[in-house]
């Protein structure tokens, strides 16, 4: 009796999303050996995909990237119950029950995913851990960043998890994933994580995100409309010509300016060290209203002013009277600083993070914009130094973004990586693609979360903290939404950073400023 509710209970805990899929040679009986062997025989080869262009290129050795996530839990975390939740949704999912296969004639060139039995015992993993440890968020932090130099096993599907039960300052216990960029972008990773969890107010749903529209067209009719949306195309083409000149140009030899935040080459093969740290949601959207702005521009406004007010210090020296804030302090950052961005960009047709199922979907359906590596870059100019007005921070950022969504450069990355991989091979597409990006100072994501607050497999969830490494950065900056909360991820070298957290402070001091400034406009406006 027991035994019968136990199970009831995980089954409503961890009902299951994806379903197996259903094989012919399970549903027909054959008549003859032959044709069981014929069928046998298809279902082995079935059971063999060819890596995409894109998973190809994540194995290269010059682009060899891990994303790696934290979630924060508000209780202490059951094993047995996340092993069993595992079982019945991640493991079901194809590309995480399967392994990498290398053909060693070819660097990766050959390499195929293949159909393997998966142990979830293999891919979760338990330390025992003192629950009255001096220092726990060190050690979290300390225990996070030191996976950035282990290789996942290939012997096994690329993807495990580490239970931390250990209570920090923001959570009671931390699950960890690491899972290697080949098995999907931010936005299908992310996804996938929202089908293993479910309400916190009904077990039984889903959790909501907002959906993010396309801008529909606002042209008037007439002979004016006609020139206005003629004027946009000519803009957008002009725009992106522009865009993939400076792209080919960074290529070559556009190369920023040597910072305290740039690394040197061969940075991508360093350990990493991840922090974070969480802002108020409802803050940034204070901002985002007030100056009448899109949550990208506001919080890539905010980074800038943070960057800003980091550098500045590092300039003078690390000198503590600067850190008070903007407004009458010397502005210690050398002029014409090239410092740009890779930006992360979502290229499927519906814009933000899409549910699991409609990925599934679209896998079964529509395969082109289904599940996989589906994200192109943009090469983001930041402004840096002090403003007078901390809102100009926000005016720089809203004009430059706003000339970039009038431009097809994030396509045209995308499809651009794509063809080099078909014609000269992941190994030198990877080293074009390095070369770029390693041109640049620093890597930029923003994922929009869940709306309400969400449990993994019945635990609730206090923040969600992704991140990646393997990239030719210093530092790579992720920002990520969840309920009312705004988690700011860094990613560093430590030995080109050796202060993120001071990072966070400056970031997080940033936004304060910037929301005191609108708040004051505000009020002197009425």
């Amino acid at each position: 009796m027991q035994s019968s509710r136990k199970a009831s209970y995980q089954e409503t805990l961890v009902s299951p999303v994806l379903q197996p899929v259903k094989t012919e040679t399970a549903t027909k009986k054959w008549e003859t050996n032959e044709e069981k062997e014929m069928a046998d025989s298809k279902e082995s080869t079935s059971s063999q995909e060819p890596l995409s262009p894109a998973a190809r290129l994540f194995h290269a050795p010059q682009f060899n990237c891990t994303i790696l996530t934290a979630i924060g839990c508000k209780t202490s975390i059951n094993p047995g119950v996340i092993k069993m939740g595992l079982e019945q949704t991640l493991m079901k999912h194809p590309r995480f029950s399967k392994k990498l296969v290398i053909d060693d004639n070819k660097c990766g060139s050959k390499s195929k995913w293949e159909s393997t039995k998966v142990n979830v015992e293999d891919h979760v993993t338990v330390p025992n851990l003192d629950p009255n440890m001096d220092s726990p968020d060190q050690f979290v932090e300390d225990y996070v960043s030191n996976l950035s130099t282990i290789p996942l096993d290939l012997s096994k599907p690329l993807w495990e998890m580490h239970i931390l039960n250990v209570k920090t300052s923001d959570a009671e216990a931390i699950a960890v994933f690491r899972i290697h960029h080949s098995l999907g972008d931010g936005a299908s990773l992310i996804s996938l994580l929202l089908a293993c969890t479910r309400k916190t107010s009904d077990p039984d749903a889903l959790p909501s995100i907002p959906v993010q529209q396309r801008a529909g067209s606002h042209f008037s009719g007439g002979f004016r409309g006609l020139c206005f949306a003629m004027w946009t195309v000519l803009r957008m083409i002009w725009n992106t010509l522009v865009d993939l000149g400076l792209f080919v140009a960074t290529m070559l030899f556009l190369e920023d300016t040597k910072t305290p935040l740039k690394g040197a080459s061969g940075v991508e093969l360093k350990p990493k060290r991840f922090v974070h740290r969480t802002v108020s949601l409802d803050d940034i959207k204070l901002v985002k209203n007030a100056m009448n702005m899109t949550i990208n521009d506001a919080i890539m406004g905010v980074t800038q002013a943070g960057l800003s007010r980091y550098l500045n210090r590092k300039y003078a020296g690390d000198q503590s009277e600067i850190e008070d804030g903007e407004n009458g302090k010397k502005n210690n950052i050398p002029k014409s600083i090239r410092l740009r961005a890779s930006v992360l960009v979502n290229i499927r047709p519906t814009p933000g993070i899409q549910t699991l199922a409609d990925l599934m979907a679209d896998e079964s359906n529509n395969p082109k914009w289904g599940w996989g590596n589906r994200i192109g870059y943009i090469i983001l100019p930041l402004t840096v130094g002090l403003q007078d007005d901390p809102l100009e921070h926000l005016r720089r950022a809203k004009a430059m973004i706003d000339r970039k969504k009038l431009s097809l450069e994030a396509t045209f990355s995308f499809h651009s990586a794509i063809l080099l991989i078909k014609l000269f091979g992941a190994k030198a597409s990877a080293a074009i693609a390095r070369r770029v990006i390693s041109n640049t100072t620093l890597a930029f994501s923003n994922v929009v979360g869940p709306l309400e607050e969400i449990s993994f497999y019945g635990h609730p969830v206090a923040f969600i903290a992704p991140s990646v490494y393997g990239s030719p950065h210093a530092l790579t900056i992720h920002f990520q939404s969840y309920c009312k909360k705004m988690t700011i991820v860094l990613a560093v070298d430590p030995d080109v950073i050796p202060d993120p957290h001071k990072l966070c402070d400056d970031l997080e001091k940033s936004l304060e400023i910037i929301k005191d400034s609108v708040v004051k406009r505000e009020h002197d406006a009425s």
